[in-house]
C-alpha cells in the first residue's frame, strides 16, 4: 500500500504524526444479528492486507443494542440519538474521521469485505472504485424490476454513461473527491445514488469492479415510496451539473408538437393557440437551460475545483 501522508500536529510545529490511509464507515440501523460478523470480516482482512486501516460504526439510534454488539467486537462507535438516515450516518462516520481513503460498506453482511483491498488500489489511480454487483441485483423481486428498470435507464441515459451499478453500498473514495460533494449528499438512502452521478458528471474517474452480494441478514429498511424520491433526485443532480441534459430534450418535444400542430392548423387555414403555446414554451425552457448552464459553469465547477 502506498506510505501515509503525514500531517502537523496542531500548535506544535514540527511535529508529525501519520495520516492513517483508511477509514471504514459502517452506517448500521437494528443490524445486531450481523454487525458483530461484519466486524469480524472487515478486522481480519485489515490485519490479512497490512492495511493501516480503522473501522468506525455509526449506530443510527438502533434499538436493538446494535452499538453495543459493535463496540464488544473492538471498533469505534459513534452513537447517533435518533435514527436519522442512511446518508446521515454516513456523513457523521467521513467527518468524525482523517484518512487518505474512505470506504463505505453495510452492516448487514451482504457485501464481500475482502474486496476493499483490491478496490483501495484501484482508487489509488481513480476517484472512487464501486464493487457491482452484477448478476445478484438480476434476481430482485418482480414487483421491484420496473421502477428499477426505469431508475437505471433514466439516470444512464443523462449521465450519457452506462451506469453498472446506481446505488452500490461498497465503494472506496479518495477523500479529497468525496469531499467536494459533502454539502450535496442527502440524509437518506440516495447518498449512494447522489455520489455517483456527481462525480461522473463532473468528469471524475469512478471504476466499477465485479463483487458477490450476498444474502442480507434481518429485513431491509428501504421503502417502497424511495423510487419516487430517487427519480426526483436523478433529475435534480442532472439539472445541478448538467442543465441542458434535461432542459434541451424538454425543450425539443414542445418545439415538434408545437410546429407539428401549426403545420397542420395551416393546411387547415386556421392556426391554434396550441401550436403557438407549443413553440412559445419551448424557447422559454430552452432559455431556461441556458441560463442554468450558465449558473453552473460560473458558480458550481469552480467552488467543486478549488478555482
Amino acid at each position: 500500500m502506498n506510505k501515509p501522508l503525514e500531517r502537523e500536529v496542531t500548535g506544535i510545529p514540527g511535529t508529525f504524526l501519520m495520516k492513517r490511509e483508511l477509514t471504514i464507515v459502517v452506517p448500521a440501523f437494528n443490524e445486531a444479528k450481523a454487525i458483530g460478523q461484519t466486524m469480524a470480516g472487515l478486522k481480519n482482512m485489515l490485519a490479512t492486507a497490512g492495511i493501516d486501516g480503522e473501522i468506525v460504526v455509526v449506530d443510527d439510534g438502533s434499538a436493538d443494542g446494535t452499538g453495543d454488539a459493535a463496540e464488544a467486537a473492538g471498533v469505534r462507535v459513534i452513537r447517533l440519538p435518533e435514527n436519522s438516515g442512511y446518508g446521515f450516518a454516513l456523513k457523521a462516520g467521513i467527518a468524525d474521521s482523517d484518512s487518505q481513503y474512505v470506504a463505505i460498506i453495510d452492516a448487514d453482511g451482504t457485501y464481500p469485505a475482502e474486496k476493499i483491498p483490491d478496490m483501495l488500489k484501484l482508487c489509488h489511480t481513480a476517484d472512487m472504485v464501486v464493487g457491482d454487483r452484477g448478476a445478484a441485483m438480476k434476481n430482485v423481486q418482480w414487483i421491484r424490476r420496473p421502477p428499477k428498470w426505469i431508475l437505471n435507464t433514466l439516470a444512464n441515459m443523462l449521465a450519457q454513461r452506462k451506469i453498472p451499478d446506481l446505488n452500490s453500498g461498497l465503494r472506496v473514495f479518495k477523500r479529497s473527491s468525496l469531499e467536494r460533494f459533502v454539502q450535496l449528499l442527502p440524509d437518506g438512502f440516495s447518498f449512494t445514488t447522489t455520489i455517483t452521478l456527481s462525480m461522473i458528471c463532473s468528469k471524475l474517474r469512478v471504476v466499477y469492479t465485479p463483487i458477490e452480494y450476498a444474502k442480507r441478514v434481518g429485513q431491509s429498511s428501504m421503502r417502497p415510496t424511495a423510487f419516487f424520491t430517487f427519480i426526483l433526485l436523478v433529475l435534480r443532480i442532472i439539472v445541478f451539473f448538467q442543465p441542458l441534459r434535461v432542459f434541451l430534450p424538454l425543450g425539443a418535444v414542445l418545439f415538434v408538437f408545437g410546429a407539428g400542430k401549426a403545420i397542420y392548423d395551416i393546411t387547415k387555414m386556421n392556426l391554434s393557440e396550441s401550436a403557438i403555446f407549443g413553440v412559445l414554451a419551448a424557447l422559454v425552457v430552452w432559455s431556461l437551460g441556458l441560463i442554468a448552464d450558465m449558473i453552473s459553469r460560473l458558480h458550481l465547477r469552480p467552488r467543486l475545483h478549488g478555482d
